[in-house]
């Protein structure tokens, strides 16, 4: 399933379908002009397109806001908050430095912070093996901990699952911890565009969760003007991966 995971994260990339289309036009360019020749301008097509800002936007949107952040939360009732993995950088890049080497989603690290600070009982149980097919070294769960060593975060706050590679490992290993009870009010924290997803899993798997979202990549809406190539094309592989994983995960049960 992991494999199968990595190999749907390459077919949502667009600028994977560029390629394709580049690659299936110039081979047809002999025998079938017209069609190579169509595909290569649907190549040059899908390339532009993906760098408006809007489209991509109103996918992550509508999954941004199914779980908005709970407002006047009781913190004391809760055992403590889930982070989910996904917000460091690759194992090879910690090598050799101890700074710690966030990503994008770093928001998913920091945003456990300030509630740690308000409620002293909170455990932090952060989940998240190697997420790499190859290459093996520190877990997302040795890189958090890590991170939340230099931030000043105590050891014994910390409970760290360092297994799972997917969100449903997450779920269920998690749960497998010793000393964790799912059945108590627990905090998931993880990317807002994530939390469709995440709070499926979780409440599939027996957890008792409220959703603390963070990591939003956007507003209430996009200027038309936003354009980024780059930027889009990462949008556009975020929106479609999680719908994909989204659609997989209740086609199969877990969610």
């Amino acid at each position: 399933m992991f494999v199968l995971a990595k190999l749907l994260a390459f077919l949502t990339q667009p600028l994977a379908w560029v390629v394709a289309l580049l690659a299936l036009g110039l081979l047809l360019q002999q025998r079938w002009r017209r069609t190579g020749t169509t595909l290569l301008w649907s190549a040059l097509a899908v390339l532009l397109l993906q760098g408006w800002a809007p489209l991509p936007d109103a996918l992550l949107r509508r999954l941004e806001v199914q779980y908005p952040a709970p407002v006047d939360i009781d913190l004391s009732r809760y055992a403590g908050v889930i982070v989910l993995g996904g917000a460091t950088e690759s194992s090879y890049v910690w090598q050799g430095h101890t700074q710690p080497a966030l990503n994008d989603a770093a928001e998913r690290l920091t945003a456990a912070l300030p509630l740690l600070q308000r409620a002293p009982q909170l455990k932090l149980l952060y989940t998240g093996g190697e997420g790499e097919l190859i290459f093996k070294g520190l877990t997302e769960a040795e890189r958090a901990r890590r991170f939340y060593d230099s931030m000043g975060v105590p050891a014994q706050r910390l409970i760290l699952e360092s297994a799972s590679r997917t969100t449903y490992e997450n779920a269920v290993l998690s749960a497998a911890v010793p000393g964790v009870d799912k059945t108590r009010p627990w905090l998931l924290l993880t990317s807002a565009w994530h939390m469709p997803r995440s709070m499926a899993t979780f409440e599939k798997a027996g957890w008792n969760v409220t959703p603390w979202p963070a990591d939003y990549r956007t507003g209430q809406a996009t200027p038309w003007t936003q354009y980024g190539l780059a930027d889009g094309a990462a949008r556009w592989h975020t929106a479609l991966h999680e719908y994909l994983g989204l659609w997989v995960y209740r086609l199969t049960g877990r969610a």
